[in-house]
């Protein structure tokens, strides 16, 4: 297979394949697995032994048969050394510092005061926050959460039947860490992208995370979440999974969209490049803390939003796909109905509630 004559469908036309994508065909098609080829350059002084252990010591509990095996054969079976040298996955895992090897295996965080890259703040500078965030895959997790919730903004909401207060972060955090956990257990870690970081980008309105490397195999945007798809990292997944990081049954995209659909908010978007593929939540920009009890998860920028809105009269449906929410029910029990007690939206038709042609206004109805 050759770059000249092998072709790729890109938007309306065919165009030819870089070499990138021609290795990313053959890889998944001859079953190449990166993360088990051998880190060249270290050897087991890079490693540390007593945190590789205590993995093995995990997979031997699960294993009782193992225990009867050296050590190193254990190793070896596990595709952690080869050789007498640790793997990528080794080292991605267990190395005292992986940046000695792979300086781009790292996870680059910023926070941008506008809508695009590039937009400055009114003293100039573009970044509100800019870390370069490296060490091992959990040190890379751990550290992007710390950085994303410091970064994030957080307002306080009101339970409306106790009064409490709690407070309620910008994006849902367990739906964060699923995508930054996905983009390091499954970006493509091949030679081809070793000068390529995972980026994770706060805008004013959006959170994106980009990891290198598109879909792998036959999975596709519309299948995501709803079948088992190829794994491009075998090695690292089953590792994660045993240390209890992560728990590898595929169910990372259906937790990120329900976390967000319980925090009232629109679903992750997810898009597929040639060689990128990338997550993005949208937040509700500029949220002041709710009003009043009455209206407990609603700011008083939502509330204003809502009824201009239904100054013409609107449908569920309409005000769901308003507020970027898919669930009815949650959007009328959390929306519209504290404003229908409060007077600030009204029925069209009083006498049926639940009428399928029912609509809501806060305007002067016209007769």
């Amino acid at each position: 297979m050759t770059q000249k004559g092998s072709y790729i469908w890109a938007g309306d036309s065919d165009e030819p394949m870089s070499d990138y994508e021609i290795y990313s065909y053959e890889a998944y098609r001859k079953k190449y697995q990166d993360d088990v080829r051998i880190n060249e350059r270290a050897d087991l002084s890079a490693i540390d032994i007593n945190r590789m252990g205590e993995y093995v010591d995990l997979i031997k509990e699960n294993n009782p048969r193992l225990g009867s095996l050296p050590q190193k054969d254990i190793e070896r079976f596990l595709n952690m050394v080869i050789d007498e040298k640790p793997t990528l996955a080794c080292t991605l895992l267990f190395s005292v510092y992986p940046q000695m090897f792979y300086p781009q295996y790292t996870i680059n965080a910023m926070v941008v005061p506008g809508y695009e890259k590039g937009e400055a703040a009114e003293d100039g500078s573009r970044f509100i926050d800019n870390r370069r965030i490296e060490g091992t895959l959990l040190d890379l997790l751990e550290n992007t959460m710390k950085f994303l919730k410091k970064n994030m903004r957080v307002r306080t909401v009101i339970d409306k039947e106790t009064g409490k207060r709690a407070d309620k972060t910008e994006y849902p955090l367990v739906a964060v860490r699923e995508a930054v956990l996905n983009s390091l257990v499954h970006r493509d870690y091949s030679i081809h992208t070793e000068a390529m970081p995972i980026e994770v980008i706060m805008y004013k309105d959006r959170l994106e995370i980009r990891n290198p490397g598109g879909l792998y195999g036959r999975l596709t945007l519309d299948k995501l979440g709803k079948v088992q798809p190829d794994t491009r990292n075998p090695v690292l997944a089953r590792a994660m999974e045993t240390l209890g990081i992560t728990e590898n049954r595929y169910s990372g995209i259906p937790t990120i969209q329900r976390e967000l659909r319980m925090a009232g908010m629109r679903e992750a978007v997810f898009s597929d490049s040639r060689n990128e593929f990338a997550v993005t939540f949208y937040n509700r920009e500029e949220q002041p803390e709710p009003l009043n009890i009455d209206t407990a998860i609603l700011s008083e920028g939502e509330i204003l939003g809502i009824i201009e809105f239904c100054r013409t009269p609107r449908s569920r449906n309409e005000i769901a796909r308003y507020l970027g929410i898919k669930t009815i029910y949650y959007m009328m029990s959390h929306y519209v109905n504290p404003l229908l007690e409060t007077g600030q939206l009204k029925m069209t038709m009083p006498e049926k509630p639940k009428s399928k042609n029912q609509k809501y206004y806060s305007g002067p109805l016209e007769s």
